[in-house]
């Protein structure tokens, strides 16, 4: 018996079915590469980028330390939010040709380890002053804050009030910052930076690797892309900075209305304003928070009777970068050179 088998044409249907599984069995895959790749790529960075300074113990976990020069009072160099050790680039360097300097990553960021407890201001100053003694670096300290780092540096200041010999604050988050500005960010419907949840993703699938120049653009300056890729950008750092930026306020809370008697106090504030456009702020927006912050400076100087307000001209925020020479001549005249 002859059987006629009539071979019929795939559906619409079944076409679409087969061409999902087809894309999505190839992004799978590259998905999946990346991943490989990020993780053998992260490894190498640790053998290429070893910590230059210690890693020293503070309670179950370790914090990097770099300390340079010598000389008494120490300079102790606080970064500011999702800003690390190498973010003072040559400063250190050339402040240790007279002085003590100190230099060190808060956890979770760069080389030091995650921590065990809330990234509350209390906590981190805590962190910093039980290394420092663990380390025999005893005071007295000249502290220097960048942005956020400010307000930890305030905050260390007035815990441990009789180690401290000066304060440098460097366009300093204001103790007011949150409570006057998140109203307005509010209303403009700023969106706040992508989840960490996200972040991780990203750097855990080779995304920040692959696509460093596009991802990076407008967020790190390209001669500091390649740390920032092999050092700094970690799933600890996503989380830290996070939980940074959430518990800030906290610590606004505790320098509000500060008196740190006659401690000798320079305050650095930017000259040029922030570009609130970029990140999608009204024009009348921007001005706001752009007064608000100008008056958190200036208010800073109650803090002590001893304060001094010195404008970087040619500033941006990141004076640190803007004019690391104005920042350096500040530090020094509080040392006496």
């Amino acid at each position: 018996m002859n059987i006629n088998v009539r071979h019929k044409k795939p559906s619409t249907k079944l076409k679409w079915k087969r061409m999902l599984l087809v894309v999505f069995s190839i992004v799978t895959l590259l998905f999946g590469s990346g991943f490989i790749y990020e993780w053998v790529a992260s490894k190498q960075a640790k053998k290429d980028f070893p910590p230059p300074g210690k890693l020293v113990e503070v309670g179950g976990y370790r914090l990097h330390l770099q300390k340079l020069g010598s000389g008494s009072p120490t300079i102790i160099l606080e970064a500011g939010s999702g800003e690390t050790s190498l973010s003072w680039r040559n400063i250190p360097e050339q402040l240790a040709e007279f002085a003590t300097v100190v230099t060190y990553d808060r956890a979770g960021y760069a080389w030091s380890e995650k921590a065990n407890t809330a990234r509350t201001g209390a906590n981190i100053v805590q962190e910093l002053h039980s290394a420092l003694k663990k380390e025999g670096i005893d005071g007295p300290y000249l502290l220097v804050g960048h942005s956020l780092g400010g307000l930890y540096a305030r905050l260390f200041a007035q815990t441990y009030p009789n180690d401290i010999t000066g304060l440098v604050l460097i366009d300093a988050r204001p103790e007011n910052d949150e409570r006057e500005g998140k109203p307005i960010l509010e209303r403009e419907n700023f969106a706040e930076n992508p989840p960490a949840s996200f972040l991780k993703l990203l750097k855990m699938s080779g995304g920040f690797r692959l696509s460093q120049d596009y991802m990076l653009e407008g967020l790190v300056p390209k001669e500091d892309r390649k740390q920032f890729i092999n050092v700094i950008a970690t799933p600890n750092y996503f989380e830290a900075k996070e939980q940074e930026g959430d518990l800030a306020g906290t610590t606004e809370d505790a320098v509000r209305g500060q008196n740190l008697g006659s401690l000798p106090v320079k305050i650095i504030a930017r000259g040029l304003p922030q570009n609130y456009a970029a990140f999608g702020i009204s024009e009348e927006g921007g001005k706001r928070l752009e007064e608000i912050w100008q008056a958190g400076q200036r208010n800073m100087l109650k803090i002590s009777t001893d304060s001094e307000l010195i404008i970087a001209k040619q500033s941006g925020h990141m004076v640190i970068h803007d004019e690391p020479g104005l920042v350096i001549e500040t530090i020094r005249s509080l040392l006496g050179h």
